[in-house]
Protein backbone atom coordinates (compact mmCIF):
# COMPACT_ATOMS: atom_id res chain seq x y z
CA UNK A 1 0.00 0.00 0.00
CA UNK A 2 1.41 3.50 -1.19
CA UNK A 3 2.09 5.41 1.85
CA UNK A 4 0.10 9.04 2.62
CA UNK A 5 3.00 11.67 1.36
CA UNK A 6 2.25 13.56 5.03
CA UNK A 7 4.69 12.48 8.04
CA UNK A 8 2.07 13.74 10.74
CA UNK A 9 -0.89 11.74 9.36
CA UNK A 10 1.74 8.29 8.97
CA UNK A 11 2.23 9.01 12.39
CA UNK A 12 -1.06 8.96 13.57
CA UNK A 13 -2.16 5.45 11.24
CA UNK A 14 0.91 3.81 13.05
CA UNK A 15 -0.28 5.08 16.29
CA UNK A 16 -3.71 3.31 15.54
CA UNK A 17 -2.35 0.49 14.37
CA UNK A 18 -0.11 0.42 17.30
CA UNK A 19 -3.27 0.75 19.84
CA UNK A 20 -5.76 -1.88 17.62
CA UNK A 21 -2.90 -4.54 17.75
CA UNK A 22 -0.13 -4.27 20.19
CA UNK A 23 -1.48 -1.52 23.24
CA UNK A 24 -4.17 -3.07 23.69
CA UNK A 25 -4.16 -6.92 23.95
CA UNK A 26 -8.21 -6.78 24.36
CA UNK A 27 -11.39 -7.46 22.29
CA UNK A 28 -13.08 -4.39 23.18
CA UNK A 29 -14.87 -2.95 20.28
CA UNK A 30 -14.04 -0.03 19.18
CA UNK A 31 -17.46 2.16 18.34
CA UNK A 32 -16.59 5.58 16.03
CA UNK A 33 -19.34 8.04 15.77
CA UNK A 34 -19.91 8.70 12.41
CA UNK A 35 -21.48 11.74 11.09
CA UNK A 36 -20.83 11.35 7.37
CA UNK A 37 -19.01 15.05 7.98
CA UNK A 38 -15.20 15.67 7.20
CA UNK A 39 -14.08 14.97 10.29
CA UNK A 40 -15.77 11.55 10.90
CA UNK A 41 -14.49 10.71 7.52
CA UNK A 42 -10.91 11.19 7.85
CA UNK A 43 -11.17 9.13 11.25
CA UNK A 44 -12.97 6.53 9.59
CA UNK A 45 -9.90 6.45 6.59
CA UNK A 46 -7.35 6.53 8.83
CA UNK A 47 -8.64 3.30 10.73
CA UNK A 48 -9.72 1.42 7.98
CA UNK A 49 -6.23 2.02 6.33
CA UNK A 50 -4.54 0.69 9.64
CA UNK A 51 -6.55 -1.74 9.17
CA UNK A 52 -5.70 -2.72 5.83
CA UNK A 53 -2.63 -2.73 6.95
CA UNK A 54 -2.64 -5.11 9.90
CA UNK A 55 -4.38 -7.64 7.40
CA UNK A 56 -1.49 -7.06 4.83
CA UNK A 57 1.62 -7.24 7.14
CA UNK A 58 0.84 -9.04 10.42
CA UNK A 59 2.08 -12.47 10.51
CA UNK A 60 -0.52 -15.27 10.67
CA UNK A 61 -2.41 -16.60 12.72
CA UNK A 62 -3.11 -12.29 14.21
CA UNK A 63 -6.17 -11.74 13.34
CA UNK A 64 -8.37 -8.89 13.38
CA UNK A 65 -10.27 -9.91 15.90
CA UNK A 66 -11.25 -6.51 17.51
CA UNK A 67 -14.90 -5.40 16.05
CA UNK A 68 -15.18 -1.83 14.51
CA UNK A 69 -18.84 -0.28 14.33
CA UNK A 70 -19.57 2.83 12.72
CA UNK A 71 -22.62 4.27 14.58
CA UNK A 72 -24.62 6.57 12.27
CA UNK A 73 -27.22 8.70 14.68
CA UNK A 74 -30.17 9.53 12.22
CA UNK A 75 -32.52 12.09 14.40
CA UNK A 76 -34.73 11.87 11.79
CA UNK A 77 -34.66 15.87 11.16
CA UNK A 78 -31.38 15.75 9.55
CA UNK A 79 -30.66 18.09 6.41
CA UNK A 80 -31.60 16.51 3.51
CA UNK A 81 -28.76 16.75 1.42
CA UNK A 82 -26.38 15.35 4.49
CA UNK A 83 -28.85 12.36 5.10
CA UNK A 84 -29.31 11.47 1.06
CA UNK A 85 -25.53 11.49 1.26
CA UNK A 86 -24.59 9.01 4.09
CA UNK A 87 -27.22 6.77 3.46
CA UNK A 88 -25.56 6.38 0.29
CA UNK A 89 -21.84 6.49 2.27
CA UNK A 90 -22.65 3.96 4.57
CA UNK A 91 -24.40 1.39 2.32
CA UNK A 92 -20.82 1.51 0.61
CA UNK A 93 -18.46 0.81 3.72
CA UNK A 94 -20.85 -2.05 4.85
CA UNK A 95 -20.02 -3.35 1.01
CA UNK A 96 -16.47 -2.78 1.29
CA UNK A 97 -15.96 -4.22 4.49
CA UNK A 98 -17.07 -7.29 3.76
CA UNK A 99 -15.52 -7.63 0.35
CA UNK A 100 -12.23 -6.55 1.98
CA UNK A 101 -12.90 -9.20 5.26
CA UNK A 102 -12.56 -5.72 7.58
CA UNK A 103 -14.20 -6.60 10.88
CA UNK A 104 -16.13 -3.20 10.16
CA UNK A 105 -19.73 -2.71 11.18
CA UNK A 106 -22.68 -0.50 10.29
CA UNK A 107 -25.21 0.33 12.55
CA UNK A 108 -28.06 3.03 12.18
CA UNK A 109 -29.55 4.45 15.58
CA UNK A 110 -32.83 6.78 15.65
CA UNK A 111 -34.55 8.06 18.55
CA UNK A 112 -37.55 6.02 20.34
CA UNK A 113 -41.12 7.05 18.31
CA UNK A 114 -42.32 8.77 21.45
CA UNK A 115 -39.25 10.84 21.71
CA UNK A 116 -38.61 12.16 18.06
CA UNK A 117 -38.76 15.77 17.11
CA UNK A 118 -41.91 15.93 15.74
CA UNK A 119 -43.84 13.54 18.30
CA UNK A 120 -42.60 16.05 21.43
CA UNK A 121 -42.95 19.51 19.49
CA UNK A 122 -46.51 18.31 17.83
CA UNK A 123 -47.45 15.42 19.96
CA UNK A 124 -46.59 16.75 23.36
CA UNK A 125 -46.64 20.84 22.74
CA UNK A 126 -42.51 20.82 23.67
CA UNK A 127 -41.59 24.41 22.41
CA UNK A 128 -38.61 24.20 19.49
CA UNK A 129 -35.28 24.10 20.95
CA UNK A 130 -33.55 26.97 22.25
CA UNK A 131 -30.59 27.34 24.09
CA UNK A 132 -32.40 27.91 27.12
CA UNK A 133 -34.20 24.29 26.66
CA UNK A 134 -32.05 22.39 24.01
CA UNK A 135 -33.75 19.09 24.67
CA UNK A 136 -33.34 17.91 21.36
CA UNK A 137 -29.61 16.67 21.97
CA UNK A 138 -30.35 14.69 24.83
CA UNK A 139 -33.52 12.74 22.75
CA UNK A 140 -32.32 12.91 18.96
CA UNK A 141 -28.74 12.29 19.82
CA UNK A 142 -27.39 11.22 23.04
CA UNK A 143 -29.80 8.79 24.45
CA UNK A 144 -30.19 6.48 20.96
CA UNK A 145 -26.21 6.07 20.45
CA UNK A 146 -25.91 5.38 24.67
CA UNK A 147 -28.19 2.63 24.17
CA UNK A 148 -26.35 0.94 21.76
CA UNK A 149 -22.90 1.95 23.42
CA UNK A 150 -24.49 0.35 26.55
CA UNK A 151 -25.69 -3.12 24.62
CA UNK A 152 -21.64 -3.59 23.63
CA UNK A 153 -20.29 -2.58 27.32
CA UNK A 154 -23.07 -5.11 28.26
CA UNK A 155 -21.60 -7.83 26.31
CA UNK A 156 -17.82 -7.00 26.57
CA UNK A 157 -17.13 -5.36 29.43
CA UNK A 158 -15.77 -1.87 27.81
CA UNK A 159 -15.87 -0.66 25.56
CA UNK A 160 -13.41 2.20 23.84
CA UNK A 161 -15.32 5.58 21.46
CA UNK A 162 -13.21 7.10 19.01
CA UNK A 163 -13.51 10.47 18.27
CA UNK A 164 -13.09 12.99 15.50
CA UNK A 165 -12.99 16.02 17.61
CA UNK A 166 -9.91 18.34 16.96
CA UNK A 167 -8.10 21.08 19.41
CA UNK A 168 -8.35 23.59 16.66
CA UNK A 169 -12.26 23.42 16.44
CA UNK A 170 -13.13 25.94 19.62
CA UNK A 171 -11.51 26.58 22.86
CA UNK A 172 -14.49 25.36 24.42
CA UNK A 173 -13.48 22.00 22.68
CA UNK A 174 -9.99 22.10 23.09
CA UNK A 175 -10.79 22.52 27.08
CA UNK A 176 -13.32 19.53 26.85
CA UNK A 177 -11.01 17.42 25.56
CA UNK A 178 -8.10 17.97 27.86
CA UNK A 179 -10.33 17.90 30.91
CA UNK A 180 -10.62 13.97 30.69
CA UNK A 181 -6.87 13.45 29.46
CA UNK A 182 -4.96 11.13 31.29
CA UNK A 183 -1.12 11.91 30.78
CA UNK A 184 0.60 9.68 29.25
CA UNK A 185 -2.22 7.83 27.87
CA UNK A 186 -4.19 7.70 24.53
CA UNK A 187 -7.29 6.82 25.80
CA UNK A 188 -9.38 8.96 28.41
CA UNK A 189 -12.37 8.64 30.74
CA UNK A 190 -15.54 9.02 29.20
CA UNK A 191 -17.52 11.78 31.23
CA UNK A 192 -20.59 10.29 31.15
CA UNK A 193 -20.63 6.25 30.94
CA UNK A 194 -19.00 4.12 33.22
CA UNK A 195 -17.27 1.40 31.48
CA UNK A 196 -16.10 3.45 27.78
CA UNK A 197 -12.93 5.02 26.98
CA UNK A 198 -12.16 7.71 24.61
CA UNK A 199 -9.91 8.09 22.14
CA UNK A 200 -9.26 10.93 19.68
CA UNK A 201 -6.61 9.54 17.07
CA UNK A 202 -6.63 13.13 14.52
CA UNK A 203 -6.84 15.25 18.16
CA UNK A 204 -4.27 17.35 16.86
CA UNK A 205 -5.37 17.76 12.89
CA UNK A 206 -5.74 21.49 11.32
CA UNK A 207 -8.39 21.68 9.47
CA UNK A 208 -5.76 21.80 6.24
CA UNK A 209 -4.75 18.80 6.84
CA UNK A 210 -8.34 17.48 7.15
CA UNK A 211 -9.31 18.69 3.63
CA UNK A 212 -5.72 17.36 2.41
CA UNK A 213 -6.99 13.77 3.30
CA UNK A 214 -10.12 14.12 1.79
CA UNK A 215 -8.90 15.76 -1.74
CA UNK A 216 -5.89 13.73 -2.05
CA UNK A 217 -6.76 10.56 -0.32
CA UNK A 218 -8.32 7.88 -1.90
CA UNK A 219 -11.60 6.67 -0.13
CA UNK A 220 -10.70 3.62 0.76
CA UNK A 221 -14.21 2.29 0.65
CA UNK A 222 -14.33 3.52 -2.97
CA UNK A 223 -16.94 6.75 -2.43
CA UNK A 224 -15.96 10.40 -4.07
CA UNK A 225 -14.78 12.48 -1.67
CA UNK A 226 -15.36 15.09 -4.00
CA UNK A 227 -19.25 14.67 -3.74
CA UNK A 228 -18.71 15.87 0.31
CA UNK A 229 -16.30 18.46 -0.65
CA UNK A 230 -18.75 19.97 -3.15
CA UNK A 231 -22.11 20.02 -0.25
CA UNK A 232 -19.30 21.97 2.33
CA UNK A 233 -18.35 24.12 -0.56
CA UNK A 234 -22.53 24.77 -1.77
CA UNK A 235 -23.18 25.34 2.16
CA UNK A 236 -20.34 28.17 2.92
CA UNK A 237 -21.55 30.96 3.72
CA UNK A 238 -19.87 34.53 2.00
CA UNK A 239 -18.70 35.20 5.68
CA UNK A 240 -17.03 31.86 6.27
CA UNK A 241 -13.25 31.68 5.65
CA UNK A 242 -12.13 28.54 4.57
CA UNK A 243 -8.49 27.68 4.73
CA UNK A 244 -7.55 24.46 2.68
CA UNK A 245 -5.09 22.72 0.47
CA UNK A 246 -5.69 23.46 -3.19
CA UNK A 247 -5.04 20.29 -4.87
CA UNK A 248 -6.33 21.35 -8.18
CA UNK A 249 -8.48 23.92 -9.86
CA UNK A 250 -11.75 22.60 -8.27
CA UNK A 251 -10.66 22.92 -5.10
CA UNK A 252 -10.17 26.63 -4.51
CA UNK A 253 -13.05 27.01 -1.69
CA UNK A 254 -14.47 24.72 0.40
CA UNK A 255 -17.19 24.89 3.61
CA UNK A 256 -16.19 25.22 7.14
CA UNK A 257 -20.17 25.06 8.22
CA UNK A 258 -21.52 22.43 10.39
CA UNK A 259 -23.87 20.23 9.31
CA UNK A 260 -27.33 19.53 11.48
CA UNK A 261 -31.53 19.54 11.59
CA UNK A 262 -32.79 21.37 9.15
CA UNK A 263 -35.57 22.05 11.71
CA UNK A 264 -32.66 23.44 14.15
CA UNK A 265 -34.06 26.70 16.30
CA UNK A 266 -30.80 26.77 18.37
CA UNK A 267 -29.31 29.15 16.01
CA UNK A 268 -30.22 32.10 14.83
CA UNK A 269 -30.00 31.62 11.56
CA UNK A 270 -29.24 28.49 9.56
CA UNK A 271 -26.57 29.78 7.26
CA UNK A 272 -25.53 26.31 5.69
CA UNK A 273 -29.04 25.81 4.56
CA UNK A 274 -29.58 29.71 3.67
CA UNK A 275 -26.17 29.05 1.43
CA UNK A 276 -27.13 25.63 0.03
CA UNK A 277 -30.19 27.54 -1.44
CA UNK A 278 -28.23 30.41 -2.83
CA UNK A 279 -25.69 28.06 -4.60
CA UNK A 280 -28.89 26.17 -6.10
CA UNK A 281 -30.72 24.07 -4.12
CA UNK A 282 -33.87 26.13 -4.68
CA UNK A 283 -35.98 23.34 -3.58
CA UNK A 284 -35.13 23.83 0.36
CA UNK A 285 -36.37 27.22 0.23
CA UNK A 286 -40.00 25.84 1.80
CA UNK A 287 -37.72 23.84 4.39
CA UNK A 288 -35.73 27.30 5.01
CA UNK A 289 -38.81 29.42 5.58
CA UNK A 290 -40.65 26.67 7.52
CA UNK A 291 -37.47 26.85 10.32
CA UNK A 292 -37.68 30.38 10.06
CA UNK A 293 -41.67 30.43 11.24
CA UNK A 294 -40.97 27.85 14.03
CA UNK A 295 -38.14 30.54 15.74
CA UNK A 296 -40.58 33.76 14.72
CA UNK A 297 -43.74 31.88 16.72
CA UNK A 298 -42.01 30.13 19.20
CA UNK A 299 -42.71 32.46 22.26
CA UNK A 300 -45.75 34.21 20.92
CA UNK A 301 -48.43 33.84 23.84
CA UNK A 302 -51.25 32.98 21.82
CA UNK A 303 -49.16 29.72 21.24
CA UNK A 304 -48.87 28.74 24.41
CA UNK A 305 -50.54 27.25 26.90
CA UNK A 306 -50.69 28.59 30.92
CA UNK A 307 -49.09 25.44 32.72
CA UNK A 308 -46.32 22.81 31.51
CA UNK A 309 -46.83 19.49 31.07
CA UNK A 310 -46.25 18.34 34.23
CA UNK A 311 -49.27 20.57 35.42
CA UNK A 312 -46.73 23.65 36.58
CA UNK A 313 -48.05 26.74 36.52
CA UNK A 314 -46.12 28.91 33.29
CA UNK A 315 -47.58 32.49 32.92
CA UNK A 316 -44.74 35.56 32.92
CA UNK A 317 -44.67 38.50 35.03
CA UNK A 318 -46.55 40.21 32.12
CA UNK A 319 -49.47 37.46 32.15
CA UNK A 320 -48.23 36.06 28.92
CA UNK A 321 -47.81 32.17 28.71
CA UNK A 322 -45.09 30.67 28.78
CA UNK A 323 -46.24 26.79 29.00
CA UNK A 324 -45.93 23.84 26.08
CA UNK A 325 -47.89 24.37 22.76
CA UNK A 326 -51.80 24.87 22.99
CA UNK A 327 -53.67 22.07 20.45
CA UNK A 328 -54.65 24.80 18.02
CA UNK A 329 -50.99 26.10 17.46
CA UNK A 330 -49.49 22.15 17.41
CA UNK A 331 -52.54 21.79 14.62
CA UNK A 332 -51.01 24.50 12.63
CA UNK A 333 -47.18 22.90 12.75
CA UNK A 334 -48.30 20.09 11.60
CA UNK A 335 -50.51 21.32 8.79
CA UNK A 336 -47.68 24.10 8.11
CA UNK A 337 -45.21 20.83 7.29
CA UNK A 338 -47.43 18.30 5.42
CA UNK A 339 -47.98 21.58 3.42
CA UNK A 340 -44.03 21.67 3.37
CA UNK A 341 -43.48 18.25 2.63
CA UNK A 342 -46.05 18.28 -0.21
CA UNK A 343 -44.12 20.88 -1.63
CA UNK A 344 -40.55 19.41 -1.58
CA UNK A 345 -41.83 16.14 -3.16
CA UNK A 346 -42.92 17.81 -6.50
CA UNK A 347 -39.12 18.26 -6.96
CA UNK A 348 -38.01 15.08 -4.54
CA UNK A 349 -40.57 12.64 -4.06
CA UNK A 350 -38.29 10.61 -1.77
CA UNK A 351 -38.21 13.12 1.14
CA UNK A 352 -40.18 12.17 3.89
CA UNK A 353 -40.30 15.13 6.53
CA UNK A 354 -42.41 13.30 8.76
CA UNK A 355 -43.29 9.70 8.85
CA UNK A 356 -47.04 7.67 9.31
CA UNK A 357 -45.91 5.92 12.43
CA UNK A 358 -44.90 9.58 13.97
CA UNK A 359 -48.12 10.47 12.53
CA UNK A 360 -50.06 8.53 14.30
CA UNK A 361 -48.13 8.67 17.85
CA UNK A 362 -49.02 12.31 17.64
CA UNK A 363 -52.87 11.35 17.29
CA UNK A 364 -52.51 8.95 20.13
CA UNK A 365 -50.37 11.78 22.05
CA UNK A 366 -53.28 14.25 21.24
CA UNK A 367 -55.96 12.15 22.19
CA UNK A 368 -53.72 11.42 25.46
CA UNK A 369 -53.67 15.11 26.67
CA UNK A 370 -57.45 14.69 25.85
CA UNK A 371 -57.65 16.57 22.67
CA UNK A 372 -59.95 14.81 20.61
CA UNK A 373 -61.64 17.33 17.79
CA UNK A 374 -58.27 17.36 15.76
CA UNK A 375 -57.68 14.40 13.28
CA UNK A 376 -54.19 13.99 12.30
CA UNK A 377 -55.76 11.00 9.53
CA UNK A 378 -58.50 13.79 8.67
CA UNK A 379 -56.18 16.32 7.60
CA UNK A 380 -53.34 14.33 5.88
CA UNK A 381 -56.05 13.16 3.47
CA UNK A 382 -57.06 16.78 3.32
CA UNK A 383 -53.67 18.04 2.07
CA UNK A 384 -52.16 14.29 0.34
CA UNK A 385 -55.67 13.05 -0.92
CA UNK A 386 -55.38 9.07 0.79
CA UNK A 387 -55.14 7.70 4.35
CA UNK A 388 -52.14 7.21 6.09
CA UNK A 389 -51.52 3.47 6.71
CA UNK A 390 -52.99 2.40 9.70
CA UNK A 391 -52.19 -1.03 10.24
CA UNK A 392 -51.84 -1.25 13.65
CA UNK A 393 -55.18 0.78 14.21
CA UNK A 394 -57.90 -1.15 15.89
CA UNK A 395 -60.57 1.53 15.59
CA UNK A 396 -64.19 0.86 15.18
CA UNK A 397 -64.92 0.79 10.75
CA UNK A 398 -67.96 2.29 9.70
CA UNK A 399 -70.61 0.02 10.25
CA UNK A 400 -70.06 -0.59 13.96
CA UNK A 401 -69.99 3.57 14.22
CA UNK A 402 -73.15 3.52 12.69
CA UNK A 403 -74.68 0.63 15.49
CA UNK A 404 -72.51 2.97 18.17
CA UNK A 405 -74.95 6.07 17.49
CA UNK A 406 -77.93 4.09 16.80
CA UNK A 407 -77.63 3.28 20.32
CA UNK A 408 -76.51 6.54 21.60
CA UNK A 409 -78.83 8.59 19.44
CA UNK A 410 -81.11 9.51 22.76
CA UNK A 411 -77.69 10.50 24.58
CA UNK A 412 -75.09 11.21 21.65
CA UNK A 413 -72.75 12.67 24.18
CA UNK A 414 -72.40 8.96 25.04
CA UNK A 415 -71.17 7.91 21.61
CA UNK A 416 -68.38 10.73 21.66
CA UNK A 417 -66.91 9.31 25.32
CA UNK A 418 -66.69 5.96 23.95
CA UNK A 419 -65.27 6.77 20.67
CA UNK A 420 -62.57 8.80 22.82
CA UNK A 421 -62.27 6.13 25.09
CA UNK A 422 -61.32 3.51 22.47
CA UNK A 423 -59.29 6.26 20.84
CA UNK A 424 -57.09 6.03 24.02
CA UNK A 425 -56.68 2.35 24.43
CA UNK A 426 -55.06 2.11 20.85
CA UNK A 427 -52.03 3.48 22.56
CA UNK A 428 -51.59 -0.16 23.99
CA UNK A 429 -50.69 -1.28 20.30
CA UNK A 430 -49.22 1.85 19.03
CA UNK A 431 -47.52 3.22 21.78
CA UNK A 432 -44.25 1.17 23.24
CA UNK A 433 -45.18 2.83 26.34
CA UNK A 434 -48.56 2.52 28.09
CA UNK A 435 -47.92 4.46 30.59
CA UNK A 436 -50.85 6.48 32.19
CA UNK A 437 -53.23 4.99 29.90
CA UNK A 438 -55.57 4.03 33.23
CA UNK A 439 -55.22 7.59 34.44
CA UNK A 440 -56.15 8.64 30.68
CA UNK A 441 -58.95 6.47 30.60
CA UNK A 442 -60.42 7.74 34.20
CA UNK A 443 -59.74 11.74 33.68
CA UNK A 444 -61.57 11.30 30.60
CA UNK A 445 -64.55 9.55 32.47
CA UNK A 446 -64.30 12.30 34.82
CA UNK A 447 -64.29 15.24 32.77
CA UNK A 448 -67.22 13.92 30.80
CA UNK A 449 -68.94 13.40 34.33
CA UNK A 450 -67.96 17.49 35.02
CA UNK A 451 -68.83 18.22 31.88
CA UNK A 452 -72.50 16.66 32.14
CA UNK A 453 -73.26 17.98 35.39
CA UNK A 454 -73.06 21.99 34.67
Amino acid sequence: MTPIRNKKVEGIIEEIIDQYAYADTSDRPWIIGFSGGKDSTVLLTLVWIALQRIRKDLPFPYQLRRPVYIVCNDTMVENPIISNYVEDVLSKISEEARNQDLPIFVKKTIPKLEETFWVNVIGKGYPVPNNAFRWCTDKLKIRPTSNFLLDQIDEKGEAIVLLGTRYEESVTRERSMRKHEVTGSRLSKHNSTANTYVYAPIKDMFLEEVWYIINTVQSPWGFDNSILFKIYSDASADDYECPTVVVNKEHSSCGQSRFGCWTCTVVKSDKSMTALVDNGQNWMQPLLDFRNRLVENRNLTENRSETRRNGQEAVREDGSFNGNYNAHYRYQILKDLLLVQKEVQKERPHITLINNQELIAIQVTWNRDGIFDLSVGELYKEIFNKDISTNNIKALDDTERRILRDVCKEEPDYYHLIDNLIALQETKTLMISKYGLHNDVEKRIENFVNENEL
